[in-house]
């Protein structure tokens, strides 16, 4: 029986290697369309909802007109908006539906994904492609059952386009900290 350290171990060696299979240029063109937004929409269902939650908290800390789409204070949507979604398997209804209807209202849609073969990816105009498997498949792409490479991927991916974006908005963690939230 291995235990708990051994497996953290293979987790953090399996981020690591998959970092390499990361394509710069798709994060710099997703970054663009961020930073030429008018406000930024987001969406993702499961625990890769929750990891694009949490991008749109970071996004929000950095001064940025954002919303997460099914949020009652979600606003209506203009010209020049975008729609960030992020979803491993590119196939789940809900979102294909949402983007559908994203690209009926001339928005960009931008997608962090597994599949590149998915009918989210046909519908994006910037798209993220992670290494990984869908989380209904047993490859030997991941140690991990159902997606949770993606979605770890995911987190710290958005984290780093944070960082970038920091640097692009000259902003801090002070600058951030003060939009973070101070009724808790």
């Amino acid at each position: 029986m291995k235990n708990t350290s051994y497996y953290i171990e293979k987790i953090l060696l399996e981020l690591e290697t998959s970092r390499y299979k990361i394509n710069d240029e798709e994060i710099n063109q997703f970054i663009s369309y961020i930073l030429n937004a008018n406000r930024i929409f987001l969406s993702g269902a499961g625990r890769s909802g929750l990891v694009a939650r949490a991008f749109t908290n970071r996004l929000m800390h950095l001064g940025l007109e954002v919303s997460f789409i099914g949020d009652i204070n979600t606003p209506h949507t203009k010209e020049g908006d975008i729609l960030i979604i992020n979803s491993g398997s590119g196939e789940t209804s809900s979102l294909v539906m949402l983007a559908q209807k994203a690209k009926k209202l001339n928005m960009a849609v931008l997608l962090n994904t597994v599949n590149p073969k998915s009918s989210l990816f046909d519908l994006s105009d910037a798209a993220i492609v992670l290494p990984g498997s869908k989380k209904d498949s047993d490859t030997e792409a991941s140690l991990q059952p159902m997606g949770s490479s993606f979605e770890q991927l995911s987190f710290i991916l958005f984290d780093a386009i944070v960082l970038n974006l920091m640097k692009k908005l000259n902003e801090t963690g002070k600058t951030m900290y003060e939009r973070h939230a101070n009724l808790e």
